[in-house]
């Protein structure tokens, strides 16, 4: 039986050596949409056994990022199945079973040399300008392996290996890819090239997404494979992300961030799926915004393309732009207040009906959450909830004809008539559209920029700000008249 017509079991294997960035949750995310889209099962292994580089907390990011987007595994830590344990410094007895198969079969031998032995082996293969390959210097007669040495996988033959990848098609390498590597290590562990073998095995994996830097590596895979008389799972090479501008694979030190500071920042689980997921593959069409369940319905790792994968900031906040649109307009208020600080939120002024009556203004100058807290930063979020203060000549329009030595008084009768305007309007009338309609023929008549643009600095107190209309709606009339009248005593001071 192929893989073919087994139930499809994918996973996402990452070492606890730090953050998750972009590139680890794509993996993830693919391996997730496969197993999702066959019905399969997902699981999450954690490759440990590198103690040296292990990051404390890790694990727990982990898992915290994939719970972020929803990528929930059917099996792995904290969610025992029937492959536990998930971590593979746990399953240490597991690994030393499979070595003694390969040790039976002639497969596997205790190394014999010394650091200092395999060192002048180099040198002697430099000398000769030849490739340093360890089969070269097999003992021909070897110990038994008790674990206090390394154990060195023996390749059962020496032949050129072809295999067919999802992505990259048909693939193959010669016997220049194939070495006796290192199983086990002389402190118990195994090496990565044997450990995700044996648990592949174990846990019936069937696909494998994976970075382009493990093609070299298939030879050897294959070789373990082999020596077990096993079936190897089918291969999906995904596309590197590239860092913007595309001349180099995306990674920490250009800039990927923590993936959970994106949380932090606003964006949504679903955008974050939705991004991820157009890295790298299409839907076979024009859609760019998609659901969790359409972008399921869709994936096929046959669509997956091969060419590198460009990382766009932008694009992820034009998406994330898009999902907050979808969201109904009481998620997108509690989304607004999530972002809005204490400072603002002890005002006395502060309330709910204030949020409602703003919330679409702010979503339409937001990416995520994270300019919410820049807006508020740069003043254009207290003047919602506080009179502003205002610097006199901020009132006059900067291309205002009038004369030097009456402006302010100019301005300050303009704004008077405004009030007295705005005041026989009726309170349920007091809209934007309204307001337009009421104000308009009079800025016509004695300049739209000298009545227009005052008005508009008097109710925010900035010089870039929502249209005054709006403003005066979200303020209602008695909020908006009280400014319009703090602004003329200050033009008349």
């Amino acid at each position: 039986m192929n893989n073919q017509d087994k139930k499809v079991v994918t996973r996402f294997a990452p070492s606890p050596t730090g953050y998750i960035h972009v590139g680890n949750l794509r993996t993830a995310l693919f391996s997730y949409l496969w197993a999702r889209k066959n019905k399969g099962t997902f699981i999450l292994r954690i490759e440990d056994t590198d103690k040296e580089r292990e990051v404390s907390g890790s694990i727990d990011h982990i898992i915290e990022s994939l719970e972020w987007i929803g990528a929930d595994y059917d099996e792995g830590p904290h969610k025992e199945g029937p492959n536990a344990p998930y971590l593979q410094s746990e399953r240490l007895a597991k690994y030393r079973e499979y070595a003694a198969v390969l040790i039976d079969k002639g497969f596997a031998y205790a190394d014999p040399y010394t650091e200092e032995e395999v060192s002048e082996f180099r040198k002697l293969a430099d000398e000769k300008k030849e490739a340093f390959l360890y089969r070269n210097h097999r003992p021909e007669v070897t110990e038994a392996w008790d674990g206090t040495k390394p154990l060195r996988f023996k390749v059962p033959t020496i032949k050129r290996w072809d295999w067919f990848d999802h992505v990259y098609g048909d693939l193959s390498a010669g016997e220049e890819a194939l070495d006796d590597f290192i199983l086990i290590k002389s402190d118990g562990y195994p090496t990565y090239n044997f450990a995700h073998i044996v648990d592949d095995m174990e846990m019936g994996v069937t696909h494998i997404m994976r970075g382009q830097e493990f093609i070299a590596s298939t030879p050897k895979f294959l070789s373990v494979y082999e020596a077990f008389g096993a079936t190897p799972p089918e291969f999906v090479t995904l596309p590197s992300i590239m860092a913007e501008g595309g001349k180099k694979k995306l990674g920490k030190r250009d800039g990927a961030k923590d993936i959970l500071d994106y949380r932090k920042d606003g964006y949504l689980p679903e955008a974050m799926i939705n991004f991820l997921a157009l890295l790298g593959w299409n839907p076979g069409d024009e859609r760019e915004v998609m659901s969790v369940e359409e972008i399921i319905e869709s994936f096929d790792i046959d669509r997956i393309q091969r060419s590198g994968a460009g990382f766009d900031e932008k694009k992820l906040g034009w998406i994330n732009k898009e999902h907050l649109k979808r969201l109904s307009y009481e998620q997108q208020e509690e989304y607004i207040e999530k972002f809005i600080s204490e400072n603002i939120k002890s005002l006395p002024t502060y309330s709910n009906e204030i949020i409602h009556n703003i919330t679409p203004v702010i979503m339409e100058h937001i990416t995520c959450g994270a300019d919410i807290i820049k807006m508020e930063e740069e003043g254009n979020l207290s003047y919602f909830f506080t009179q502003p203060s205002y610097i006199k000549d901020a009132l006059c329009f900067k291309s205002s004809k009038l004369a030097e030595d009456c402006k302010y008084e100019k301005l300050s009768e303009y704004l008077t008539h405004v009030v007295e305007i705005l005041s026989q309007i009726d309170n349920k009338e007091f809209n934007k559209d309204n307001i337009k309609e009421k104000l308009s023929s009079y800025a016509e008549e004695v300049g739209r920029g000298d009545v227009f643009w005052p008005l508009r600095y008097s109710l925010s107190g900035k010089d870039k700000s929502p249209d005054p209309f709006l403003l005066a709606e979200i303020f209602g009339k008695e909020e908006t008249i009280k400014r319009i009248q703090k602004a003329i005593e200050i033009l008349t001071n």
